[in-house]
């Protein structure tokens, strides 16, 4: 099959999320009138975030732009993987605005919680407590698929660690601010994917 069709639908499945992200995060900001700090995370935390978004948002950017700049990292994946990775994208954009619609203006790009945040238990948060690095990290997974390339689909699992290893910060957060209401809902809830059989 033609490289310019999967180009032109991982572009469309990428934009699409980085739009539906970039809209609820300002209606975010506005709503809230509050601006969260991103130094509440540390600096050094912080740079290697910025270090590696910067890495992790090129790659796929390069490929759109040029696949042939990307083959040092071809895999040689069979049509129907790709297409696969077509599904599971579309599946990750109705995630992100899933999980966008369903916490409102409680999303900051921090750990930090906002000062009128409220725990929000409804849409994939009813199963999941951090459904946005599930799927957001699975979109470039699938991205890496679509565009047959080991490089980008690792960049997804790197970046998926990285979240996880700010995930008990973002959570100590979470307790200290609703309590016992935190710690029943971590009960009966996954932190990236849900809990089966309890």
């Amino acid at each position: 099959m033609n490289e310019n069709i999967f180009r032109i639908l991982a572009a469309l499945i990428l934009f699409t999320g980085i739009g539906i992200s970039s809209y609820f995060r300002r209606k975010a900001d506005r709503e809230s009138g509050e601006k969260i700090s991103r130094k509440v995370d540390g600096t050094v935390f912080m740079t290697i975030i910025r270090l590696g978004g910067l890495v992790l948002w090129l790659s796929p950017l390069v490929y759109l732009i040029n696949p042939a700049w990307m083959t040092w990292s071809k895999i040689g994946l069979p049509e129907w993987v790709r297409w696969l990775g077509i599904g599971l994208g579309v599946l990750c954009t109705i995630g992100i605005y899933w999980l966008f619609s369903s916490i409102g203006r409680g999303i900051t790009p921090t750990s930090a919680t906002r000062k009128d945040h409220q725990l929000v238990t409804h849409g994939p948060y009813r199963w999941v407590r951090h459904p946005l690095y599930t799927f957001g990290s699975s979109m470039f997974f699938a991205f890496g698929m679509m565009a047959d390339n080991w490089f980008i689909a690792l960049l997804g699992l790197l970046a998926f660690i990285g979240m996880a290893c700010r995930t008990p910060k973002e959570e100590a957060n979470l307790i200290e601010k609703f309590g016992d209401e935190y710690r029943e809902y971590m009960k009966r809830t996954g932190r990236f994917f849900p809990k089966f059989g309890s």
